[in-house]
């Protein structure tokens, strides 16, 4: 089985310390960071500005059109382009804010190809330099901030300062790598290498060095949520009796945020404080999302730009502004204002110099009648919430933990989770090394171990000793989940009655078809002459598929399925971008997503389509060989799964053929005939 094979691969005797640890992360760490530059600005030493720009990781020929004083005290500037537009120099590329294809696709007079190198590859809470539209490459940045509201015309961002020139002249922003995120993992194993703090005791653990401790009775507990399962309930009460680590092990669709939540409540009942954090800012918010009607003091950290707007209350800056200083703070706020209107209509560089002082002086009296206020809501929140990297905050400097907490764990680096187990003396990581690693860019950094998660290290070092599996799964109709089951969790997930036999037409106004009907369907395209393709960056496509796999999403759709209730997964990105030029051609189909497996991971939809794209001769299937991918594809759908390949290819890697296998004895197999090839 999948789980006893990974377990197998990953033997006790391959312990690390701490300091082997250390050695061999520095250089990964340096490794991954420049992989991450290049990727990020698209630049090679042999590539130009040009060609960063027809890339879409700069903006050119912009203007400031207005500065604002807000979003908790930065700077907001917006840019438009000089052209009318903020897309590079080329009328014909047409994006929405999610750098989509919009419906006027169809007028669209380029080969997909040539678009898809124009069509912007910005999105919000990027990280941006801004500089002078004709600065070299390597020359220094007027400012930094964060990607803030995209919009057809426009485009935002949050400076924590105004830059300190240039403004009235032609700018450009570029994409670059958050470098911050790689020197706080840097000072994390420079703490580790010491071997002090809170987590003195519980560093040996997680290293091997020492055996867990556990509480000898079992721990009960009155739940918050009275509608919680057993395995639920077992993991939970194993959480609250661990004395150094625990692992809570959520396969898809098992609760796992909805039993951090409780863990989290319990605790605070106990009288813990708790430092809870993720790889994401998604799922950050998830858990404030999730935490807010127990009403709970909790403190959301993190740059305002970064959070979703319903969690934006909770955020310190927020509940900063709504203490005592608040009227002040507001008074100072609409000072600013005025000044930075009047900064950025001002020409006179003497002008803009002395309103820059003024504004510094002011942005100084604003931080120091604030900074006892950040102390207060620290000290008085039972539970504070970030990222990873984020709990490296001098904000969190002199602040220690009872428990830390991290959601995603099977998705982190390890050394990003350290940046957050040092402040702490126990610890939780929430995971599911059976989905998705992290997203390495760095080949072969990846190769040399920075994957390796800590929750797996820990897995495979403890097992069932430290570890929960959550085994009662509220997402998917029972043919679906029972593949998943089998090959990866040992056929011990079971579906909650409430899901295990829904189906897409019990749906409101979805009709009972052919299309609806089934809860699994294969299309195979053997022997139609369906082969892949490549694309200008060697991304793998198949133009058969795709068209197969929009014909299915428009009968969905005219069978009264909401087109935002499916999506199309794929596990190429040339895949996703002919997907979505296809899906532009039909305006029924709008609102159904489409998206890498990555990009899906964490997300459901009621009815999913899968797109296999391998289709060759040599019969070679590339990464679909990483079996995890194929398990967070299936796993995201509800009440269909539709999967579109080419058997013959696919089946001859042995776990794929499993999967065709079981498609076949328990769904429905339709040809690629049935779709008009």
């Amino acid at each position: 089985m999948e789980l006893e094979g990974l377990k197998m691969s990953r033997s006790k005797s391959q312990k690390i310390t701490v300091e082997q640890f250390i050695s061999s992360m520095i250089p990964l760490i340096d490794m991954e960071k420049e992989a991450e530059i290049s990727a990020s600005l698209g630049l090679s030493s042999t590539r130009s500005l040009h060609a960063s720009q027809k890339r879409g990781s700069s903006i050119f020929n912009l203007k400031c059109t207005d500065a604002q004083t807000g979003l908790m005290g930065k700077t907001l500037l917006e840019f438009q382009s000089n052209k009318g537009d903020v897309l590079p120099a080329h009328k014909e590329s047409i994006v929405d804010i999610e750098g989509e294809a919009t419906e006027r696709l169809k007028h669209f007079i380029l080969p997909w190809r040539s678009w898809r190198f124009l069509v912007l590859q910005f999105s919000t809470h990027d990280v941006v330099v801004l500089k002078p539209n004709k600065a070299d490459q390597g020359s220094s940045s007027l400012g930094q901030g964060v990607v803030y509201r995209l919009k057809d015309s426009s485009i935002t961002v949050a400076f924590d300062e105004i830059p300190e020139d240039g403004l009235n002249s032609p700018l450009r922003l570029e994409k670059v790598a958050n470098e911050v995120t790689y020197r706080r993992m840097k000072d994390a194993l420079i703490q580790l290498s010491k071997h002090k703090g809170p987590a003195v005791e519980m560093i040996p653990v997680l290293f091997g060095e020492k055996l867990p401790t556990t509480t000898k009775k079992i721990m009960q507990f009155s739940p918050f949520n009275k509608t919680l399962d057993h395995s639920q309930r077992d993991a939970i009460s194993k959480a609250l009796s661990s004395g150094n680590v625990f692992l809570l092990h959520g396969p898809p669709g098992t609760g796992k945020t909805t039993t951090i939540v409780e863990i989290i409540l319990q605790e605070i009942k106990r009288g813990s404080k708790i430092l809870a954090c993720a790889a994401s800012n998604i799922a950050v918010d998830n858990i404030v999302e999730r935490l807010f009607p127990y009403r709970v003091r909790l403190v959301r950290l993190g740059h305002p730009a970064r959070l979703l707007p319903q969690v934006l209350e909770s955020a310190l800056d927020a509940q900063v502004l709504r203490g005592d200083n608040n009227s002040l703070a507001n008074d100072i706020r609409k000072e600013m204002k005025v000044l930075n209107e009047k900064m950025l209509k001002s020409k006179d560089r003497n002008t803009r110099r002395d309103i820059r002082k003024e504004l510094r002086t002011l942005s100084k009296e604003e931080r120091r009648r604030q900074q006892l206020a950040v102390i207060d809501v620290l000290k008085n929140a039972d539970v504070i919430l970030t990222t990873l990297t984020g709990a490296a905050s001098h904000q969190l400097e002199k602040i220690t933990f009872d428990l830390v907490i991290i959601d995603e764990a099977a998705q982190a680096l390890e050394v990003a989770c350290w940046v957050a187990l040092l402040k702490g003396s126990r610890c939780m990581l929430a995971g599911d090394h059976l989905q998705l690693p992290p997203t390495i860019q760095s080949a072969e950094a990846e190769k040399m171990g920075l994957g390796r998660t800590l929750f797996e290290r820990l897995a495979n070092l403890y097992g069932e000793e430290v570890m929960s599996m959550l085994a009662v799964q509220y997402r998917m109709h029972e043919l679906i989940m029972n593949w998943s089951s089998g090959e990866f969790y040992g056929g011990k997930i079971q579906a909650h009655s409430s899901v295990a036999e829904h189906k897409l037409w019990d749906l409101e106004n979805v009709k009972r078809s052919s299309s609806t009907e089934p809860t699994l369907i294969l299309v195979d395209t053997a022997g139609f002459e369906m082969e892949e393709k490549k694309d200008e960056e060697d991304s793998t496509m198949n133009e058969g598929e795709a068209t197969i796999a929009i014909g299915h999403a428009l009968r969905l759709v005219e069978s009264g399925v909401q087109a935002c209730d499916i999506g199309i997964i794929t596990p190429y990105s040339a895949q996703v971008t002919y997907l979505k030029v296809l899906r532009g051609t039909e305006a029924k189909l709008k609102d159904v997503e489409i998206s890498t497996v990555d990009g899906f991971q964490g997300r459901e939809k009621e009815a999913i389509i899968i797109s296999m794209v391998r289709s060759n001769v040599k019969k070679e299937v590339g990464f679909l060989t990483d079996h995890r991918r194929m398990n967070v594809a299936i796993t995201r759908s509800r009440r269909q799964c539709c999967l579109v390949c080419d058997t013959e290819t696919v089946s001859e890697d042995s776990f794929l053929k499993h999967l065709v296998e079981y498609f076949q004895e328990h769904g429905e197999y339709l040809s690629a005939s049935e779709y008009g090839h």
